[in-house]
């Protein structure tokens, strides 16, 4: 650096956004690492905790100010690392933050209605929200959805089945995905679908290897009519409005990927330091150490990229080669790191009840979620001078 260049400021570190990360630490504490083994028994999180989270405004961060929200992107993505480093499980983030991918298609239509009786009532912690997307023969592939939605004078009637909705068997409401035109992509639209609404059930909670403090469900849509005011967006918009969201989801769940990799880094480190084994502690066997060290290798490459992704990003930046990319980096270092730290553990990492088990467990997920590691790869080919 010459003395004319002004030091890079590290976005992720600023005094304020130290502040956002011990109130996070402070939140957590209180009000979830006492009640953790209790919500991965039930399966599902207290209405309780999106109200304590919304009164610490910790539900609108990276949302616009005209909706009841504050902050960037950054901020909502501190809030999922830091509280990963304080031993939350990511299943409970995924419940507690399943508004991040319900809620932005009914910001971006605007209409004071949508905001007033869904938007404010969620970033308050009031109402619980789910995307409704995946169906039992379409995930990634939005193009094949089956859900079908049939304009009926004033109402739209939906019929059809969702199935991996995360936070779908509490949500108050659900933004769902549907058909309205036989034109492949270019048919989708996206409706708000209230609980309650007759001919609209969450079927079954499904039991899943992980995220077991998040509940997930199967939804069943038979002859349900919602009000035409319903439709979100433009009409045969909705693949759009599913694409647009990709981007923030896949950067958050790599975010929170890397997070879980430093998590299982620095757990290895504390145990090797203490366990004794023939005559001295772990940490003594050089093997052992540069295990260690290439967990923290791994871990802090990917962290760097997908940091610098997620500021490009915030500025504005389209890069979906580039999320997609950093979405592989960190579930490819995740999954070195908890399967190393499983091992490091011995015994002990394979009994449940352990952190190391959780997130080994709970970080399968991730090269799944959100699109799979195939997916993102494939997605990544389409930007390579390949024909």
């Amino acid at each position: 650096m010459t003395a004319t260049e002004t030091p890079r400021i590290d976005p992720w570190n600023t005094p304020e956004r130290a502040v956002l990360r011990e109130t996070v630490r402070a939140f957590v504490a209180k009000e979830v690492l006492p009640h953790v083994e209790r919500w991965e028994e039930e399966g599902e999180l207290p209405r309780d905790l999106h109200r304590a989270a919304g009164r610490l405004g910790l539900l609108g961060l990276a949302m616009p100010e005209a909706v009841g929200g504050e902050g960037q992107v950054i901020d909502q993505l501190i809030v999922s690392e830091e509280a990963i480093l304080s031993g939350v499980p990511t299943g409970v983030l995924a419940s507690l933050l399943t508004h991040g991918i319900a809620l932005p298609a009914l910001i971006a239509d605007g209409r004071e209605e949508l905001v007033r009786d869904f938007i404010r009532p969620t970033l308050a912690g009031e109402l619980v929200c789910a995307l409704g997307i995946t169906e039992p023969d379409a995930g990634s592939d939005v193009a094949h959805l089956r859900t079908r939605a049939v304009r009926d004078g004033d109402e739209w009637v939906l019929n059809g089945a969702k199935t991996f909705i995360t936070s779908g068997y509490r949500a108050d409401f659900v933004t769902v995905a549907a058909r309205t035109a036989d034109t492949g992509h270019e048919g989708i639209s996206m409706f708000v679908v209230e609980r309650g609404t007759p001919g609209f059930t969450a079927t079954r909670k499904l039991d899943k290897m992980g995220w077991h403090s998040s509940d997930t469900a199967e939804l069943s849509l038979v002859d349900v009519r919602v009000p035409a005011s319903r439709l979100v967006g433009e009409e045969n918009k909705g693949f759009y409005q599913i694409m647009d969201q990709f981007a923030s989801e896949r950067i958050g769940m790599s975010v929170q990927a890397c997070a879980m990799a430093r998590r299982c880094v620095d757990l290895s480190i504390e145990w090797v330091r203490e366990r004794e084994a023939f005559g001295g502690t772990l940490a003594r066997r050089q093997v052992l150490r540069h295990r260690l060290v290439e967990m923290h290798r791994r871990t802090e490459v990917a962290t760097s990229y997908v940091r610098r992704i997620a500021e490009r990003l915030q500025a504005g930046e389209s890069l979906i080669a580039e999320v997609a990319m950093a979405k592989n980096t960190a579930t490819e270092a995740l999954d070195y790191v908890v399967d190393n730290a499983v091992q490091l553990h011995g015994g002990m990492g394979f009994m449940r009840g352990t952190e190391v088990e959780r997130h080994y467990r709970d970080a399968r997920v991730y090269s799944i979620g959100g699109g799979t590691y195939e997916i993102m790869n494939e997605v990544v080919s389409k930007f390579l001078p390949l024909r």
